[in-house]
Formats: C-alpha cells, structure tokens, sequence
C-alpha cells in the first residue's frame, strides 16, 4: 500500500516538472513574440511615414494570431498544473500519508511557488502585448488621419513636418522608458531571486545546526579553549614585559 502511495506522488511530482518545463519554454517563446512585435511595430512605423495611403500601418495580424495561439496553449497549461498541485495537496492531506508529511509540504509548496511565478510572468507578459498593441493601434490611427490630411490638402508645410518629428522623438522616448523600466524590473526579479536563494541556505544550515547539536557544543568548546589559550598567552607575555622592564631599569 506504501509503495502505491509512493508511486502515486512520484508520477505526481514527474507530472507537475513535465508541465512546469513545457511552461518555461513557452512563457519564454511568449515573451520573444512580444518583443518581436513591438520591434517591428516601430519598424513599421517609421517606414510607414514614408510610404502611400495604400500600405498597411499595422503588419502584426499574424503575430497577433500567434499571440492568441500561444496564450491559449500557456492557460491550459497552468490549468493542469493548477490541477496536479491540487492533487498533490489532496494526497498531503490524506490519511494513509506516512511520517514524511513536512517533506511532502515542502516539495508541494515548491511546485505551488513555481506555479505562482509562471502565473504572474505569463500575465504580465500579456498585459505587456496588450499595451503594446493598443498604443500601436493608437498611433496607427493617428498617422492614418495625418497621412489623410497631407493627402487631402495636398501640402506638405512645416508644421506637419515637425508634428511628425515631434511625434516620433515621443515614440522613442516611450520606447526608452519601457527598455528602462524591463531593465529595473529584471533586476529587481533577479535580486529576488537571489534573495530567496539565501533564505533556502541560511534554512539549510539552520537545520543541519539543529540536526548535529553536537557538533556545535564541540565547535563552542573548541572556541571556549581557543579564547583561553589566547588569554594565557597574553598574561604570559605581559609578566615577561613588565619583568624585563624591571630588571633594564634596575
């Protein structure tokens, strides 16, 4: 019976890697594809400036389409991640579960904060895309009625040409604030990262310390002895100081 429980939370836990491998690749293919678009949006952008009325603003439809795809395929796999985390939580909680049960909690609280950063990343990204491609609809818009005014009135005057320069050096300042603020944002995950890194040693330690309390009582008694020996040493020398000193004045 043991050994069926066991083998149960081991295709559990191989479960819950597989689909959490299959979501990395994806969430970073998710984040490659909104790059990309907003790379080639601005691309678009600018060669769009210098092109007719009858050139498309906007060439994103199949990466739009690709983003849909690839969102659909990342929610269902958080989905059944969602639901072999809830298994394995159910399996904790059953009552044939052996002394292991902290164990058990641990790996299970693991793959939950795995499940949870996968969550947010993938949401973030998402929202990220859908920033992007309103502000990029936005301004597509915008350039069309520019586009069909210069057209229509037949001049190209200075003022729309600064109104065109005034508008692309706001792109690339928008483009510079958001380079900016994924550069802090990755640094403060990875700060993060890091910090929870120290926390699971400083754990590790911690419970190897109260594991071998012996060998902290041998390690204390060792400094203990070190300290007296020192201060031993330094009576020593301060009477054969203080003895050559009287015997050089006398």
């Amino acid at each position: 019976m043991a050994a069926g429980t066991s083998n149960y939370w081991e295709d559990l836990r191989k479960q819950a890697r597989q689909l959490e491998n299959e979501l990395d690749l994806k969430l970073v293919s998710f984040s490659k594809l909104c790059t990309s678009y907003s790379h080639s949006s601005a691309r678009d952008g600018r060669r769009d400036r210098y092109s007719s009325d009858t050139t498309p603003l906007l060439n994103g439809s199949s990466q739009d389409r690709m983003f849909e795809t690839m969102a659909i395929e990342i929610e269902q796999l958080l989905a059944r991640l969602t639901g072999v985390n809830d298994k394995m939580a159910e399996y904790t909680n059953s009552a044939g579960v052996p002394s292991l049960n902290a164990a058990l909690m641990h790996t299970l609280q693991r793959h939950r904060d795995i499940l949870q950063d996968y969550t947010h990343e993938f949401h973030k990204t998402k929202a990220n895309f859908m920033a992007i491609r309103e502000r990029e609809n936005l301004m597509g818009s915008v350039r069309k009625d520019i586009e069909s005014y210069k057209s229509g009135s037949g001049v190209n005057n200075r003022r729309t040409e600064l109104f065109l320069k005034e508008h692309d050096h706001l792109r690339n300042s928008d483009r510079l604030i958001e380079e900016t603020i994924s550069i802090a944002m990755a640094t403060k995950e990875n700060m993060t990262s890091q910090r929870g890194m120290l926390k699971s040693i400083q754990s590790k330690m911690n419970t190897l310390a109260n594991r071998f309390p012996a060998v902290n009582s041998l390690i204390q008694r060792v400094n203990l002895r070190k300290r007296r020996d020192s201060l031993i040493l330094g009576a020593v020398i301060g009477v054969c100081t203080i003895l050559l000193l009287l015997y050089a004045f006398h």
